[in-house]
This record gives structure tokens, C-alpha cells and sequence, in this order.
């Protein structure tokens, strides 16, 4: 069993004023690729995209070791996008889906193997985690105590969850009504997204 990556790349951005699926660090490279990265290198197998506004741009931009996910209703917000994903990573043999956004460009592979795994040194090197969660775990990652990404959702939980989703909401609400591990991550970094173009 693994853990199943997954980046949501699908909104709008109305606030970056633009698709983060597009969007690029000062070097050019694209975030989808950074994101990509953090979760191959934390031990994420497979890796799924949610892709939704400028869909056909974004797809070009996703690395060759993820899998893009068309959200054909992603403007009904962030639950279309899980649901999809989720539905989407039903077909893999994971017992777990690890959830990061795609405007967490500087999200560090070490936060992604200590989520995956759920120990302090993150259960393995660079390569990522060598023990996969089982498919019960919830768990997200916090920064000084405050709530941020990774999450971690057990196969188990992906039907349930997807039920409970509308509209822009995500999966707060349920990780917290049912008693997720919460893991702290602030000693590797400060778990910052970025909302606002900068230049």
C-alpha cells in the first residue's frame, strides 16, 4: 500500500489574479512542478493534478511522473475538486491521499515524509517514507498549532468525506469532527501560501 499525492490545481485564483495552475516561481519554473516534486521526493506514489480553469494550458506543465485530473465542474469549488481527486485515486492501490495546494511552492519534501509517514524524522531519507499509513488515518499538519497542509485522509474515510462536501469548502471540517492527528511541522517550515501576486 502507499501514499497517494495529490495537488488541487483547479480554482480560478481570482485573488492571484490568475490560475495557480499557471503560476511560476522567479526562475520560471512552474508551481505544479515544484509541488510535484515535494511529493515524489516525501514518498508520494502515485501523484494525481486536479486541473480545472485553463485546464489544457495547465496540463503541459504537469510533470511526466503525475497524472492530470480534468475537474470538469471545479467553478462549483474546492469540493468538485476533491471529490474528483478522490474518485480518481479510488483507481490506485493507496491507502491514503496526501493533499497539498498547488500555492504552496516552497512546502518542503521533509514536511511531506513526516505527514506520510506520521513520525518526527519522517520514517525514511530523501527518498520519502518506507511505511505507508493504513487506510483509517487522518492527519494534518500544524504550524506553531495553527492548521495548514499537508493532509493526510485514509482510503477508508474518502467516501464519507466526499459526501460531506459543498461548495468552496474543503476537508476541515471533517478532519476536525473526527479527531485528526494534528502534526507539528513548524520546525521545517513556516507552512505560508501565497494568495496575492508579488510584482
Amino acid at each position: 500500500m502507499s501514499v497517494c499525492g495529490i495537488v488541487l490545481a483547479a480554482g480560478a485564483g481570482t485573488r492571484y489574479g490568475g490560475p495557480k495552475a499557471l503560476a511560476r516561481d522567479a526562475s520560471g519554473e512552474p508551481w505544479i512542478g515544484r509541488a510535484v516534486e515535494a511529493l515524489r521526493r516525501g514518498g508520494c506514489a502515485p501523484i494525481l493534478v486536479a486541473l480545472g480553469a485553463s485546464a489544457a494550458e495547465a496540463r503541459d506543465l504537469v510533470p511526466h511522473d503525475a497524472t492530470p485530473v480534468i475537474v470538469p465542474d471545479w467553478a462549483d469549488g474546492l469540493s468538485a475538486t476533491l471529490r474528483a481527486t478522490l474518485a480518481a485515486a479510488g483507481g490506485t492501490e493507496a491507502s491514503a491521499a496526501l493533499l497539498i495546494p498547488v500555492d504552496t511552492p516552497d512546502l518542503p519534501a521533509a514536511v511531506v515524509a513526516r505527514l506520510a509517514a506520521g513520525t518526527e524524522d519522517g520514517g525514511a531519507d530523501d527518498a520519502g517514507a518506507d511505511t505507508a499509513p493504513d487506510d483509517s488515518v487522518l492527519r494534518r499538519a500544524v504550524y506553531d498549532g495553527a492548521p495548514g497542509h499537508p493532509v493526510v485522509i485514509g482510503r477508508r474515510h474518502w467516501g464519507d468525506l466526499a459526501a460531506t462536501l459543498t461548495g468552496d469548502r474543503g476537508a476541515g471540517a471533517y478532519l476536525s469532527a473526527h479527531g485528526a492527528e494534528r502534526v507539528e511541522c513548524a520546525d521545517l517550515w513556516d507552512g505560508a501560501d501565497v494568495d496575492e501576486r508579488v510584482g
